[in-house]
């Protein structure tokens, strides 16, 4: 299926691993140029910038922090000069630093909201003038199903992923009348390094609670990303849609 995307600039938060590459590479399979950030990741980049070229498809990494609002307008800017236009933006970095909420220190909180809150609405801000004035564009934010539903011991991570959710919906009301969608996808557990790092009952349960009785691998989530980013996913806007194999229902 030719998603029409040939052509086309993408730049995606956080690829250089697990859901973000997956969603880096497969813009790029779909005929995208792609700039990506990380962040004291730089092996991991090279290796997906590698992973692009070979598709003979342009790509550009970055090192940055996407909590600094500053960093995100620089990227963007760089970004527009160095591939010529932008079409696509996909907010995908986070970060988890999960404890019961009478241990969570401030830190914790504050870092967690930062990364995946703030930095999202910084690449929105950086890119919506450039996205109004061409009167298109798409903005894909992964979320996560526990912003949906929260989750023991990730106050901060359910809270950030909540409030994706709350911007998502609000930047599709700013931004629709210029031409420009905004979806959310909010996956369960995906089998990245973040869940490998998880204790096996936790996945466990996860594959207990998904109805199709497996965890999520993160091409199944840049599927949908890649059509919501297509003319295809044109009348689509405003959405929070869950690819979890039906782990909440």
């Amino acid at each position: 299926m030719d998603l029409e995307l040939n052509g086309k600039v993408a730049l995606v938060t956080g690829g250089s691993r697990g859901i973000g590459a997956a969603i880096a590479t497969g813009l790029a399979r779909e005929g995208c140029a792609v700039a990506f950030n990380h962040w004291k990741d730089a092996d991991a980049a090279a290796n997906i910038a590698g992973a692009i070229g070979a598709l003979g498809r342009r790509a550009l990494a970055f090192e940055t922090d996407v909590s600094v609002f500053d960093d995100a307008q620089t990227m963007v800017r760089r970004v527009v000069a160095d591939l010529g236009r932008l079409d696509i933006l996909v907010c995908n970095a986070g970060i988890a630093a999960d404890r019961v909420l009478w241990k969570m220190s401030e830190d914790e909180w504050d870092r967690v909201l930062a990364v995946n809150l703030k930095g999202c609405f910084n690449y929105l801000r950086a890119t919506a003038g450039i996205f109004k004035e061409q009167r298109a564009g798409k903005i894909v934010n992964i979320t996560s199903i526990n912003g949906l539903r929260g989750k023991f011991g990730q106050a901060n991570y359910a809270a950030s992923k909540g409030g994706l959710v709350a911007l998502t919906k609000s930047a599709a009301r700013d931004l629709g009348r210029y031409g420009i969608n905004v979806n959310a996808v909010a996956p369960g557990m995906v089998r990245t390094e973040m869940a490998r790092q998880l204790p096996d009952e936790i996945v466990q349960q996860a594959e207990n609670e998904a109805v199709l009785g497996r965890i999520a691998d993160p091409e199944d989530i840049a599927g949908l990303v890649t059509f919501l980013c297509s003319p295809g996913a044109r009348h689509i806007t405003g959405q929070c849609i869950q690819v979890d194999g039906g782990q909440y229902i």
